[in-house]
């Protein structure tokens, strides 16, 4: 088996629509795709967990928190828990797009030049399966948050 053939396989495995072009981004551009797939995947878990599983939260959010008040209004002027679901997976896809955002540019522009010159950085990087580190960096993770979003139906209660 090739690289790419290995690689194909394991982006099939965590459900990737293109594969094959994902793992030869991979292997020819030295690229790590698979890392970035993973770590998108697992991102649109969860954002994807307040559409699947509005039910549950909205009946939890009516029950206490500091969002009860607003969801029960919500629910009595006629909005279902469904509804709700798609509003706060919406809300989740936003936030998920900006911190991806700012693990490439932090964005720190209501600070003096000379402030930020010395503030830390950060960076996520692809460790072996092992957990040594590859010396690759996952980099512009927001580029490609859409394209890895589930297709077909959220799974949000109507």
């Amino acid at each position: 088996m090739t690289d790419i053939d290995t690689l194909t396989v394991l982006f099939e495995a965590l459900g990737a629509d293109d594969a094959s072009g994902w793992a030869e981004s991979e292997a020819e551009e030295d690229i790590p795709q698979l890392a970035r797939f993973r770590f998108l995947r697992m991102a649109w878990q969860d954002i994807d967990a307040w559409s699947s599983a509005a039910p549950a939260w909205v009946e939890a959010y009516r029950e206490g928190g500091p969002a009860s008040a607003a969801v029960e209004r919500a629910l009595r002027l006629g909005l279902t828990p469904g509804e709700l679901g798609e509003i706060a997976r919406e809300v989740a896809r936003e936030t998920a797009f900006g911190l991806l955002c700012g693990l490439t540019d932090p964005g720190d522009g209501d600070l003096p030049p000379e402030t930020v010159a010395r503030l830390p950085g950060w960076r996520l990087a692809e460790l072996s399966p092992e957990g040594e580190p590859t010396g690759r960096i996952l980099g512009a993770l927001h580029e490609d948050l859409d394209e890895v979003e589930p297709q077909g139906p959220s799974g949000g209660a109507r």
